[in-house]
């Protein structure tokens, strides 16, 4: 008997749909065509490729209605920020298809009498994708169009929240043309996940997720010589320095940690502020988030939906909790947030203050809607207290010294650091980081580097 699983909405836990997960024929049937399909695809121009991929991008954006009501059904976000994802996946996939000519041009060598030499890059094969659901198109578009661009075929498996979300990339793939097999999705079991990632018809993993799960692909692929690339958790800090706008800094730090009610791998949960403007910034940012709207996502005045699961609403009141028992305070009344009744994924937004790194809410990753301040003396503690964590996604900090900001950002361990912004991600840009955050790199033309391969041309006339 097959297997099936059940998508439920966070509004309300009601089913919205159902499917059967892949057998070992289906599967079977899958990889056989993505190698098949890949053979042809590679043969292809940059120029065939890209022509179709910005007519699949055309196609999945032009459903930009449909998509956002049911990205909305399904993760919870207020229906008023849903479109933004679209429209975001459109930036991301033109950026790709843009700059891969230049990224996997062959490197040709200074001329050397009698011989050419010359580097080209070559595709992996059969990208096996799998993709998170907090940011369902935005994480998958990572993957998937540089894959494809580069000439490999691709597999995409979305987490069982979001599994449409791979349909309606097929679908939009389908309609521009793309040839048959070179995207395809699996709705899978855990155990058939690890099948797949362990046969060998797949030649690169990429997976966005948490720890726990990446160290779940490496042991699934540790018997083959594939490469994989994790992105895993974040537990990404502020620093607010004493010349900052305080304003600009306040506005955009609540916005970094509530997001997506906290939901963001790269969302803020710690923040450091130098001791000077302390009390200026918390007041800033007290006023701020009393101003968030806790309701139903489709009501066009919310802007904080539940959280997706249950399970992490509790864990963060756990961490709250533990927290206020050793010493921290919250500054935010939730019971001015009548959906937050304390047991739902209703979650109404908090801040922390008198908090230490003793302390699971400035240590683990929250993935929600809670935030932890601290006051520092100096630099230097902002810096030992932002590279205090096993995470290193994104880090920011708020200033108006361009010197101050580089010199900080060369001592802070992190895959990117911003000035003056943050939980953002630029196309343009190698999106990586360091530590338990995982390893290896998507977007920019050194992204492509990890889809492909080195192939070096030495040739004597």
């Amino acid at each position: 008997m097959n297997e099936k699983t059940i998508i439920k909405s966070p509004i309300n836990n009601e089913v919205i749909a159902e499917r059967i997960l892949a057998n070992n024929k289906e599967v079977n049937r899958v990889l056989d065509s993505a190698k098949n399909a890949q053979r042809n695809w590679q043969m292809t121009s940059i120029e065939e490729r890209a022509e179709i991929l910005k007519k699949f991008v055309d196609i999945f954006c032009s459903n930009i209605d449909k998509l956002s009501n049911e990205l909305t059904l399904m993760i919870g976000r207020p229906i008023e920020y849903t479109p933004g994802e679209i429209k975001g996946t459109r930036e991301r996939a033109l950026a790709m298809i843009e700059m891969a000519s230049d990224a996997l041009s062959p490197i040709k060598l200074k001329s050397d009498p009698g011989f050419n030499r010359m580097i080209k890059r070559y595709p992996l094969g059969v990208v096996f994708s799998i993709a998170a659901w907090n940011y369902p198109y935005l994480i998958a578009v990572n993957s998937v169009i540089p894959a494809i661009m580069a000439g490999n075929t691709v597999i995409l498996k979305h987490s069982e929240q979001t599994l449409l979300c791979s349909e309606r990339f097929f679908e939009a793939f389908q309609e521009a043309g793309l040839p048959s097999g070179v995207f395809q999705y699996l709705h899978l079991s855990h155990e058939r996940t690890a099948k797949v990632i362990n046969d060998t018809r797949v030649d690169y993993v990429a997976f966005t997720g948490s720890v726990t799960g990446g160290h779940a692909i490496n042991k699934a692929a540790s018997d083959r010589f594939i490469n994989t690339g994790l992105e895993l958790g974040g537990k990404d800090p502020a620093y607010v320095s004493d010349d900052a706008n305080i304003q600009i800094a306040a506005e955009s730090l609540v916005d970094g940690s509530f997001f997506n009610s906290g939901q963001s791998c790269c969302g803020i949960e710690r923040v450091y502020v130098k001791e000077q403007i302390y009390d200026d910034f918390l007041d800033k940012f007290i006023n701020l988030t009393n101003q968030y709207i806790l309701g139903n996502p489709f009501n066009k005045d919310t802007t904080l939906g539940p959280l997706v699961k249950q399970t992490g609403a509790d864990f963060i009141r756990e961490q709250v909790k533990l927290a206020i028992n050793n010493g921290a305070k919250t500054l935010i009344d939730v019971q001015q947030f009548e959906l937050d009744d304390g047991v739902s994924n209703y979650l109404a937004p908090q801040i922390l203050i008198n908090t230490n790194h003793s302390m699971s809410i400035m240590k683990d990753e929250s993935f929600g809607p809670v935030v932890g301040i601290m006051k520092v003396k100096t630099d230097d503690e902002a810096i030992q207290l932002m590279n205090d964590s096993e995470f290193g996604l994104t880090a920011s900090i708020w200033t108006t010294d361009v010197e101050k900001a580089m010199y900080i950002g060369d001592q802070v361990e992190t895959g990117t650091w911003f000035m003056n912004r943050c939980d953002y991600l630029d196309p343009q840009l190698a999106w990586t980081g360091v530590k338990k955050t995982g390893k290896g790199c998507t977007l920019s033309k050194v992204g492509y580097e990890y889809l492909t391969r080195p192939k070096s041309y030495h040739l004597k006339i």
